[in-house]
């Protein structure tokens, strides 16, 4: 064989394994290089936050604390954020946290405008970068919430069956004892939630405990379950109910779990073919270099 078929036989054989190791990567979660960067980087931040942070660290919060001072707010919308903000646990006022966008659109405006004066048409891009990174500071909280919520929602099926097996056992009605048996396994979003409920069951009046639950996290399957558990507490026997809410929350998992998968086979298959193509090129090239020599025995 000819240099040159050696060298694209071994160029298909090396694109070939890239495409199954890009694969096998995927398919086994094995994390990726920014994932591995991104974790160090998390590890290293925490490690400067509980030695107290690093002096621009320490000059950002003072700077975001002066600011925060000079912000007034409504009643309705400082008490909406209030709520949002304790979902996403985040233990800041309200204030502060729209002065820690403000800091950091001002920091984020401060790096792009040097290109405005090289560039001045690149002056929109300033602007466009400061609302962008505003934008997405202030909705982190209602996203944190949403993920709080998604988890939630998604380990309430668990939750439903193990207060339904208790239930038609009669091993127990006690709802404060079914909640703490199950704290001990929960995953941390409905854990974190649970601990709180139970400390205010405990402290309070269950119904109010269940109630503030509810308004926590806002959502409705978990309005179902909160429902359930007071009728169970007014002596009720709702073991139809939770028969029902069980089998309705099995099916909404199982809508979960098919709309991550779905999200899945677009990168499976653009690897797939990736690694298709490759083969396909190993082949053609493995059967045009035994063609070119049968042709040059067969000619002379």
């Amino acid at each position: 064989m000819s240099k040159e078929i050696v060298i694209l036989i071994i160029l298909a054989a090396a694109v070939s394994g890239i495409g199954s190791s890009l694969i096998f990567f995927d398919v086994f979660r094995v994390p990726t290089v920014r994932t591995s960067s991104a974790l160090s980087s998390a590890v290293h931040r925490a490690k400067r936050k509980k030695a107290g942070g690093s002096s621009f660290d320490r000059l950002m919060e003072n700077l975001a604390a002066a600011i925060s001072r000079k912000i007034r707010m409504n009643e309705y919308r400082k008490t909406a954020m209030e709520g949002v903000l304790a979902s996403a646990d985040m233990k800041i006022t309200p204030e502060m946290h729209i002065a820690n966008c403000i800091v950091k659109t001002f920091i984020a405006a401060i790096v792009t405008l040097p290109i405005a004066f090289i560039f001045p048409l690149s002056l929109m891009l300033t602007a466009v970068t400061a609302i962008a990174v505003f934008s997405a500071e202030y909705n982190a909280p209602a996203r944190l919430t949403e993920e709080h919520r998604a988890a939630i929602e998604y380990e309430l099926p668990l939750l439903v069956s193990r207060i339904a097996n208790t239930l038609e056992s009669g091993r127990s009605r006690d709802v404060l004892a079914i909640l703490t048996a199950y704290k001990r396994n929960a995953g941390y979003d409905l854990g974190r939630e649970l601990a709180v409920t139970i400390a205010d069951m405990q402290s309070g009046n269950a119904h109010a405990a269940l109630a503030r639950l509810e308004s926590r996290v806002g959502s409705t399957l978990l309005s179902d379950v909160t429902r359930g558990l007071a009728a169970v507490m007014d002596g009720n026997d709702p073991v139809g109910y939770w028969a029902s809410l069980s089998a309705r929350l099995a099916d909404n998992q199982r809508q979960i779990l098919m709309r991550k998968a779905g999200k899945i086979p677009s990168k499976i298959n653009t690897l797939s073919f990736c690694l298709l193509a490759c083969v396909m090129l190993l082949y053609l090239v493995v059967i045009g270099t035994e063609l070119t020599e049968s042709l040059g025995i067969l000619f002379g």
